[in-house]
């Protein structure tokens, strides 16, 4: 982002309403929950996609570049804002990302909390690596491993808009649709994107080798959103009441591509 918004780290002693709980929730009942280089340019043909609409036809990008390592390693909380806009692209599928949740360490919501796993090593990693899990056996959740190694947190990535591969992308979450509830919702990102927990750990910048792009699922660089809104996550009433109410949720404003419930978020 062009200056870095600052979010207050807990919530506010005033609770704010309590929030809905859904099987595509952030890190939740089945819960949840970094080294500098050149940037990557990836030449093209076309203007950037606009957040909050449908693309008729597969646009190109005239200048496209791979986020570099270093822009993840950062708190969670001031990645979360700067992921807004940015997009996903793996094979044909390009998604914009519209709206996330910040996950970071000594969180009663994070997986972190629960030490190193075989399940959880990822999110101890150097940022920019993804953290991929199962939420109730069924969603397939995406997260972007935030900060040092070692520092156990991450970003999950609620929902996005589509860009290009929309007929993939209806082939995968199996509705032949070009509404919000294509996307809306982590466990819809995941199915959009094709990917599963084998993707856990993976980088999600990609090293130059030989001039060649390799990975397979990159994170690009994307238009800064205007105006943004937060709100507290969803899905967490498990977690102790200073975390639950905390206003670690981002979306983008004036877009229809934002999961349930709405009504929780606000300007900051």
């Amino acid at each position: 982002m062009k200056r870095t918004r600052r979010f207050k780290r807990v919530a506010s002693s005033k609770p704010n309403k309590p929030i809905s709980t859904t099987t595509d929730s952030g890190h939740d009942s089945d819960t949840l929950t970094s080294r500098r280089s050149k940037s990557m340019t990836i030449r093209s043909s076309s203007p950037e996609p606009k957040i909050n609409s449908v693309p008729n036809s597969v646009p190109s990008f005239d200048k496209v570049t791979i986020m570099p390592p270093q822009f993840f390693q950062v708190d969670a909380l001031d990645l979360a804002p700067r992921l807004l806009g940015k997009l996903l692209r793996r094979d044909d599928v390009v998604l914009q990302i519209t709206e996330v949740e910040a996950y970071r360490p000594n969180d009663s919501a994070c997986h972190g909390r629960f030490g190193v796993t075989a399940r959880t090593a990822p999110v101890f990693g150097k940022g920019g690596h993804a953290y991929v899990y199962l939420c109730y056996g069924l969603h397939t959740m995406l997260n972007v491993v935030a900060d040092k190694e070692g520092v156990g947190a991450a970003v999950l990535v609620r929902s996005c808009a589509p860009v290009s591969g929309l007929k993939t992308i209806q082939q995968r979450r199996g509705q032949i649709t070009e509404k919000p509830v294509l996307l809306t919702g982590p466990g819809k990102v995941g199915q959009a994107l094709g990917i599963s927990t084998d993707w856990s750990n993976h980088p999600l910048y990609t090293p130059d080798i030989n001039g060649f792009c390799t990975g397979g699922l990159e994170l690009l660089d994307g238009p800064e959103p205007e105006k943004i809104l937060i709100g507290p996550r969803v899905g967490i009433e498990y977690a102790l009441p200073e975390h639950a109410n905390a206003l670690w949720r981002f979306a983008v404003a004036d877009t229809p591509w934002i999961s349930a419930p709405k009504n929780t978020l606000r300007p900051p």
